[in-house]
């Protein structure tokens, strides 16, 4: 097996493939428009969750290599292997990266188990070797990263770009950025919410602007 290297790809606005048109498929290409993407998603046949979204671009017709061209990523994910082979082969002679659903040996590159909370993303991968394992971690860590998380995150965005317009001194604001990602905050907006704890967070930095 390949070691894989944990990388996020900003594919923000940019044209995503999607081969195979079954419930796996669908997963695949809401991960992708989750991450605004352009998903175009070619398929003789669609299953009902894509017939009924009307959020992506949908293809009814046998692959072709065409049907990849510009793309900066393409997932294939058919119960035919010989097709599979095919959009793995020619995403490969193009440079295009491809995940081939449930076969790492036909991957350029694997998506990980995820869990998403705002813009905090923690991903845990085994290589491809054991998903069901990654998805019992995933599912363990769920609990210890809240909902909460996505308050904080955002919270963080804004008080940091306040910090760094407010404090001059790079050795204070450095010590006020570390302040705020203090778990204090994340306990306050669970307790007793998230203009409470943008309350503090604004007090810490006024106190050393």
């Amino acid at each position: 097996m390949p070691k894989f290297y944990p990388i996020y790809l900003n594919i923000s606005d940019k044209k995503c493939v999607i081969v195979g048109g079954g419930d796996v498929a669908y997963r695949k290409a809401c991960s992708l428009r989750e991450a605004e993407a352009k998903v175009t998603v070619v398929s003789p046949e669609f299953c009902e969750n894509f017939l009924n979204d009307g959020n992506f671009d949908l293809n009814k017709k046998e692959y072709e290599v065409s049907d990849i061209n510009n793309a900066s990523i393409v997932v294939a994910s058919t119960n035919n292997e010989e097709v599979n082979k095919t959009v793995y082969a020619d995403a490969v002679k193009m440079n295009i990266p491809v995940n081939v659903v449930d076969q790492p040996h036909l991957c350029s590159f694997i998506v990980p188990s995820m869990i998403r909370r705002g813009d905090l993303c923690v991903s845990i991968s085994t290589g491809g070797t054991g998903p069901a394992l990654a998805r019992n971690i995933r599912e363990s860590l769920e609990e210890r990263f809240g909902p909460e998380y996505a308050d904080f995150t955002a919270l963080l965005s804004i008080m940091r770009k306040l910090a760094m317009s407010k404090i001059t001194d790079d050795k204070k604001r450095k010590n006020v950025l570390q302040n705020l990602a203090d778990d204090k905050y994340l306990t306050m907006i669970k307790q007793s919410g998230r203009d409470a704890a943008e309350k503090e967070m604004r007090k810490t930095i006024e106190e050393c602007g």
